[in-house]
């Protein structure tokens, strides 16, 4: 059983006479990365901020190796590290010294310590540049080093890729994973860049209106389903549409030589037997796979994304 790192039990957050945050249960495992997303205004941000202790809970609890945040804060937030906006830094010293500054905060950092982060986010060849010079990458990297200094057992990053280049993002995305499986750090992600959650993440909860209306595998989130929307270049269509609702009960639309299908993958090869018994000529077929985009909308409902 993988061991828990975070736990929220019935969170809840009533600002005014609004209930924005309607009891989220959920945990997280360490050395996992759990990606947080959801539509605007669904409550991503406040969750964070009472993760991390910048707000306080209406109700419920959140627990971190089992400590409260509520009754053992100090003991609990000691095990967090977080980037929950932009990583601020001292532009006039290099990344090194900034490091250094930011350990000497904490307790039990040591001189190793220090050098084992710079070489787990690959800042060796920098680190000793002034951080006013650093790309955006660089920068959140060396934010990332912050945040490991104490051995965090959870790490949360809230848009750890926003502003990044293509490159930045699939440094920042091996780095995460690495961080994950090396250090067992549990990291917890939010962000709107879908196709980054499905890449980086092991698991993802989708809120909505406070409420957390799912919780699965990334693996399982595009494949739970075993059909799939398949493209059929073909002739004649007229006969290829009446031979795939005849056989197979399936339904077809045209477009031009085009059948378009929902199917199971299993059943392509019998399809295509079929369209050459009835001599249909079948030029190409294009399986087109669900995204996470795509389970997105389907549980959302919306088109919206924070």
């Amino acid at each position: 059983m993988p061991k828990t790192a975070m736990e929220l039990n019935d969170v809840k957050k009533t600002i005014g006479n609004k209930e924005v945050i309607k009891g989220l249960s959920f945990e997280i495992h360490k050395g996992e990365v759990f990606g947080f997303i959801g539509p605007n205004g669904a409550g991503k941000t406040t969750t964070i901020r009472m993760m991390v202790g910048l707000m306080g809970l209406s109700d419920g609890d959140v627990r971190i190796l089992g400590e409260s945040i509520k009754s053992a804060y100090k003991k609990a937030i000691r095990e967090v590290g977080a980037i929950v906006e932009n990583p601020e830094m001292y532009p006039f010293m290099t990344g090194k010294q900034n490091l250094k500054h930011y350990a000497r905060m904490m307790p039990g950092v040591s001189h190793n310590r220090i050098e084992e982060v710079i070489k787990l986010v690959g800042l060796e060849q920098a680190i000793n540049e002034k951080a006013g010079k650093y790309s955006l990458g660089m920068r959140q990297r060396l934010g990332i080093a912050q945040a490991l200094l104490q051995k965090p057992s959870v790490l949360i990053l809230d848009e750890p890729t926003n502003g990044l280049d293509p490159a930045g993002i699939r440094e920042i995305r091996q780095y995460i994973r690495k961080l994950a499986e090396e250090e067992d750090v549990a990291v917890i992600i939010s962000s709107h860049l879908l196709s980054e959650i499905e890449q980086m993440c092991d698991r993802i909860g989708l809120i909505k209106n406070g409420e957390m209306i799912a919780i699965q595998d990334v693996n399982a989130a595009t494949e739970e389903t075993s059909e799939s929307d398949i493209q059929m270049e073909v002739t004649p269509t007229k006969h290829a549409v009446e031979v795939l609702k005849n056989e197979f009960n399936l339904h077809a639309t045209t477009d031009n030589a085009t059948l378009n299908i929902r199917a199971e993958r299993e059943t392509i090869p019998k399809i295509i037997q079929a369209f050459v018994t009835h001599d249909i000529q079948v030029y190409q077929v294009t399986m087109t796979k669900s995204t996470l985009e795509d389970k997105f909308f389907d549980l959302i409902g919306e088109n919206t994304i924070e």
